[in-house]
């Protein structure tokens, strides 16, 4: 998750910068769609395509693992908050050791 937000703010800086530089190119009449065009297709349309391939690559971990029962988890990041890292279908970050129901 922190990868589409980085690579967000990464291309909404670039897109400002561009922005900024071809101001006197298209001049006043036309900037303000031409930016909210372009922020939109490079900036906000990439980062929800993203997030949604993010949670479909990780709806079985969500929906079908044991950490989704368990108080560590984050199923926002699908995250073991206690061990700080990535559940997927092969791999429990504690092995069911640490395993604690939600209350």
């Amino acid at each position: 998750m922190g990868e589409i937000v980085w690579y967000s703010i990464l291309r909404l800086g670039l897109t400002i910068i561009l922005l900024w530089l071809t101001f006197d190119y298209w001049g006043e009449k036309y900037f303000a769609l031409i930016a909210f065009l372009s922020i939109f297709f490079f900036v906000i349309y990439p980062a929800i395509r993203a997030y949604k391939i993010f949670i479909e690559k990780n709806k079985q971990v969500v929906e079908n693992s044991l950490c989704t029962t368990c108080r560590h988890f984050d199923p926002s990041a699908v995250l073991c908050m206690k061990y700080d890292k990535h559940p997927n279908e092969n791999f429990l970050p504690c092995e069911g050791n640490d395993w604690e129901p939600k209350s």
